[in-house]
C-alpha cells in the first residue's frame, strides 16, 4: 500500500475510535463472578460491597442441579414433584434464597446459570454426576428454580461449559460428538421451563455457556454450536429441527497465554480474539433458519489467568493490560450485550504438590489468594488501552464507576523517565484521545474518587 494512502487510513482509523472513543456499545453490562466468596455467608456482604463499589451492577451465579436437589447421591427418584420448589426438603434453597436476597436488596441483578453435576438419579445409568443427565428431570427442576425465582431474575443460562467434560458428558461417543444433541434437548426442557413459568415469557434465557477451546476430550464451540442446533459443517440445517428459541449465546472467550490477540488455527475455537468467528456463526444459523437474527453475545465468563500459575499465567502487569485491552474487544463489538470479570481472589493454592501441580484452579483474581491487590485492580477500575496507528497512539480508557462527569488524568512517561500529566480528560465513563507516538512510551490514568481517594492504574504499552 502506497505510503500516502496508508497514513491516510490510519488516521481514519484514529478518528474512528477518537468518536468518541466507543459509543460502539453503551448499553454492555459488565458481569462480576466470584463463586467461592458470594456462596460463603462469612464472605457475602463485604465481597458484594467491593464489586459494588466497582459499579458493577450483575452478578452471575452457577446454581448446580446435584447441589440444590434432594438425595442427590442416592439411586432412587425423589417421590414428591420435582417441579415444585415448595416439595423439596427444608433448607434446599436457603443458600441460594440468601445470595438473591442480598442481591436484590442492593438493588443489583442476577444471572442465574442451571448447570451439572448433578443428582445420580438424574444420570441415564444412575452414574457419575454428569454424564447423560435426564432432559426431562432437568426440566423439572429447572421449573421449580424458576418457580422460586422468576420473579427476581430475568437473566438466565442453561448449563455451564456443556462442551467440556467437567460439566457435561461424555463428550463423545466413537469420536463423535454426543453433548451436542444431548444439549440441545437439556436447553428445549428448561427454556421452555423458564418461560413457561407465570411472569417469565419476558425473561431472557441464553444458549451455549460454551467453552473457548476443543481436543479430544472437549468439543470445541462452533463444532458444538453446529451440532447442538442441528447444522452440518456448511450451516445447513437439518430438516428434523425446529428452529430454537434463544434470547442470546453465552460464551467463556478466554485467550491462551500469548495474549487477547491471539487467534487459534482451529477456526471452531473462539477466544476474545476471535470473536468475529462466534459472530458469524450465529449469523450462518439465523440464515439456515435454526435461530432468530442478530443474537447478541454474553461473555459470562472471563479473566487472564497470572502467576503465580507456572503453566498458563502471564506476569501480574501484562494481566493488567490484557484484561484492559479484552474488555476494549468487547467494547467495540455492537454484539457483545455483557462482559465480565471471573474471580474477585485467586483460587487457593494446593498444598504438599510439587509447584506443577500446585495451581489447579484460576489465578483471574484481582487479588490474589491471600488477598493483596493485583495491579490488574486497579486497571479494572480504570482499564487504559494504547493502540499505534502509524505515528500516533490512540488511547480507549474508562473510568469505572463514573456516575457522573468526572475527569480523570493521563500521564505519561519514556522509558525510565519522570511521570508527566499528558492530559486531563472530562468523562461519564469511556474517554479517546490520540498522542504521538514514541519509542518505550508508557501511559497510566489517575482519577479521584467522590469520596478523595486517589487511585492510578498500572503503566500500559502501545500495541
Amino acid at each position: 500500500m502506497p505510503r500516502p494512502l496508508r497514513t491516510a487510513l490510519l488516521a481514519l482509523l484514529a478518528a474512528a475510535l477518537l468518536a468518541p472513543a466507543a459509543h460502539a456499545s453503551s448499553k454492555q453490562v459488565m458481569t462480576f463472578e466470584a463463586p467461592g466468596e458470594l456462596m460463603r455467608d462469612s464472605d457475602r456482604e463485604p465481597t458484594l460491597d467491593e464489586i459494588q463499589r466497582f459499579g458493577v451492577r450483575r452478578v452471575r451465579a452457577l446454581v448446580y442441579w446435584r447441589d440444590f436437589s434432594a438425595k442427590p447421591k442416592s439411586k432412587s427418584k425423589p417421590t414428591f414433584d420435582t417441579a415444585d420448589p415448595n416439595a423439596y426438603p427444608a433448607g434446599t434453597w436457603d443458600l441460594l434464597d440468601r445470595l438473591v436476597a442480598s442481591i436484590e436488596r442492593r438493588k443489583m441483578s442476577v444471572q442465574l446459570t442451571l448447570t451439572g453435576p448433578v443428582p445420580r438419579w438424574a444420570t441415564k445409568k444412575r452414574k457419575g454426576r454428569v454424564n447423560d443427565p435426564s432432559p426431562k428431570l432437568f426440566g423439572r427442576w429447572a421449573r421449580a428454580v424458576a418457580t422460586r425465582y422468576g420473579d427476581r431474575v430475568a437473566l438466565w443460562s442453561i448449563w455451564n461449559e456443556p462442551n467440556h467434560p467437567e460439566f457435561l458428558g461424555p463428550q463423545y461417543i466413537d469420536d463423535k460428538p454426543h453433548t451436542p444433541r444431548l444439549y440441545r434437548k437439556l436447553y428445549v426442557e428448561g427454556e421452555r421451563a423458564i418461560h413457561g413459568v407465570r411472569g417469565g415469557s419476558g425473561d431472557k434465557v441464553l444458549f451455549g455457556e460454551t467453552a473457548p477451546i476443543g481436543n479430544a476430550n472437549v468439543v470445541s464451540p462452533l463444532r458444538f454450536l453446529r451440532g447442538a442446533l442441528c447444522l452440518n459443517r456448511d450451516y445447513e440445517k437439518s430438516s428434523g429441527c425446529k428452529k430454537l428459541r434463544i434470547d442470546g449465546y453465552a460464551h467463556h472467550a478466554y485467550t491462551r497465554r500469548a495474549g487477547p490477540f491471539f487467534v487459534s488455527d482451529d477456526k471452531d475455537e473462539v477466544s476474545i480474539g476471535s470473536l468475529g468467528r462466534l459472530t458469524a456463526a450465529l449469523d450462518e444459523a439465523a440464515d439456515a433458519g435454526a435461530i432468530a437474527s442478530n443474537r447478541g453475545i454474553y461473555l459470562t465468563e472471563f479473566g487472564i489467568q497470572s502467576k503465580p500459575d507456572p503453566i498458563s499465567g502471564v506476569t501480574l502487569a501484562r494481566q493488567a493490560e490484557y484484561t484492559a485491552i479484552s474488555e476494549k474487544i468487547a467494547y467495540a463489538n455492537p454484539r457483545v450485550k455483557a462482559f465480565s470479570q471471573y474471580l474477585l481472589y485467586d483460587d487457593q493454592p494446593r498444598k504438599g504438590v510439587p509447584r506443577s501441580e500446585r495451581y489447579p484452579g484460576f489465578e483471574t483474581g484481582l487479588r490474589t489468594s491471600k488477598g493483596k491487590r493485583k495491579p490488574a485492580y486497579n486497571a479494572f477500575i480504570l482499564p487504559l488501552v494504547a493502540t499505534r496507528y502509524g505515528s500516533r497512539d490512540v488511547l480507549w480508557g474508562r473510568v469505572r464507576p463514573a456516575t457522573a462527569t468526572t475527569q480523570v488524568t493521563i500521564e505519561h512517561r519514556i522509558g525510565d523517565g519522570k511521570w508527566k500529566r499528558l492530559t486531563g480528560v472530562q468523562t461519564a465513563g469511556v474517554y479517546g484521545l490520540g498522542t504521538a507516538h514514541r519509542s518505550k512510551h508508557r501511559y497510566r490514568a489517575k482519577w479521584t474518587r467522590p469520596d478523595g481517594v486517589t487511585l492510578t492504574g498500572p503503566p500500559i504499552r502501545a500495541y
